[in-house]
């Protein structure tokens, strides 16, 4: 039994509530994304590394699509903001060099 109320059951305010928190958890996540994103660029530039790498990118694609469509959720809208986040992280990886 699940303890979430019905859509019909909760008001206006409480849904409004409710994407305020979802919205903080997801900022929350790309804040802790970007934090380990940072390490790796620092662990490229230790080892003499390129920035970009495309291999990779590839697979972070594929398993951004394979989530949304295991959560139902529209992948080319995923995929567009996961190729926002990476390009955001290269562009700060190339500032740092």
């Amino acid at each position: 039994m699940s303890t979430n109320p019905e859509p019909d059951e909760m008001s206006l305010d409480e849904l409004r509530t409710e994407i305020e928190d979802i919205d903080h958890e997801i900022v929350e996540l790309i804040a802790r994304r970007t934090y380990v994103a940072d390490t790796v660029a620092q662990v490229k530039a230790e080892r003499d590394l390129p920035t970009t790498d495309e291999s990779q990118e590839g697979r972070v694609m594929a398993r951004a699509g394979e989530n949304a469509e295991q959560f139902g959720v529209d992948a080319n809208l995923v995929k567009a903001i996961f190729r926002l986040l990476i390009e955001l992280n290269k562009a700060e990886q190339r500032q740092s060099r």
